[in-house]
């Protein structure tokens, strides 16, 4: 079937009628929406909407990452064909996921672009969407958190990074990405003591009460280890993941702002993500992808991969919620 697809498959971005389904049309043609979903600004029928948050102008260092979104985009063609592999389920045959488009923002207005961010999001979620979205720097995770602890509550963050961004900015209009975390905290948004920082490798004395797995916690003790003491931190709270591509290593991501050494490897990042199926997860991103520095597009296809995996563990908890809403009916 596949075979007979792939033959008149194209642009299945444009061209597919509803949002489940396989795609099949060749991984280098065709309009390179999010894993082929049908791109759309109609959110009925829509569980999970993937969008974009092309803005990197709170960067310390190397620009690129408003390219991520569409690098992000290009690469997840490779995988729309299977079932992601090791989750037992496929999310893109049981459940409607769009491709959103991205956030329409004035480039040279950028004092207004965080409230933008955050009507975006809250856009989704007010239309019964999750949603997932890829960066742009990790500033973006803030509109993000805000749009999600406004319906959910206070949150406890995951956070895969090299960097706490926990440095102290008491200017809540300032837009920086190395501060968003010590914002979130100081707004509410997140509980630092049941958040957790993963892969940390850089130094920052006022980790504000996050409980940190740096890594080499992660390289000594293991990945089991380390989704141990992530779920006895979270519980079954409110969880919004975010994933700085910079947690991983620069010889498996060098396309990023802020690369440190030291870091994950890719077979570390998919083991946790995938064992963490089952965390009460809500929203999340994965953001700093800049693929001007690589010219491989590995970081690229991390970022897709990183997304995939945000996508199974959303839709993991959908499946047991159906599954809850028909025994009891």
């Amino acid at each position: 079937m596949a075979l007979e697809d792939a033959k008149h498959e194209v642009d299945r971005a444009v061209t597919r009628r509803g949002y489940k389904g396989l795609a099949y049309e060749n991984a280098f043609a065709g309009a390179t929406s999010f894993l082929r979903r049908t791109y759309t600004k109609d959110l009925a029928g829509v569980d999970l909407a993937i969008t974009g948050a092309p803005f990197d102008q709170a960067v310390t260092h190397r620009p690129g990452a408003r390219f991520g979104p569409r690098a992000v985009r290009e690469a997840s063609c490779l995988q729309p064909f299977d079932a992601p592999y090791g989750w037992g389920f496929s999310p893109l045959e049981d459940f409607a996921i769009a491709d959103y488009g991205d956030v329409a923002f004035d480039y040279a207005d950028v004092p207004a672009f965080p409230a933008t961010l955050q009507a975006h999001v809250a856009g989704i979620l007010a239309a019964g969407a999750g949603a997932i979205m890829i960066g742009g720097d990790h500033f973006c995770t803030l509109p993000s958190l805000r749009a999600h602890a406004e319906k959910h509550g206070p949150l406890s963050l995951i956070q895969f990074d090299a960097h706490t961004d926990t440095w102290a900015d008491d200017d809540m209009d300032r837009i920086d990405h190395g501060t968003f975390v010590y914002k979130a905290i100081k707004l509410g948004l997140i509980d630092p003591a049941h958040s957790v920082q993963i892969g940390i490798r850089t130094d920052n004395p006022d980790t504000m009460g996050v409980p940190i797995i740096d890594a080499r916690a992660v390289h000594e003790g293991g990945t089991a280890a380390a989704v141990a003491r992530i779920r006895d931190v979270v519980g079954d709270r409110p969880a919004y993941v975010t994933f700085d591509i910079d947690a991983l290593d620069p010889a498996f991501a060098p396309g990023t702002g802020t690369p440190v050494w030291g870091g994950l490897a890719t077979w570390q990042a998919a083991a946790m993500l995938r064992d963490l199926a089952g965390i009460n997860m809500v929203g999340g991103d994965v953001v700093e992808v800049s693929p001007a520095y690589d010219t491989t597009g590995a970081t690229a296809i991390a970022g897709a991969h990183v997304a995939m995996e945000l996508i199974c563990l959303w839709c993991w908890n959908a499946r047991l919620r159906r599954a809850n809403e028909g025994v009891s009916g």
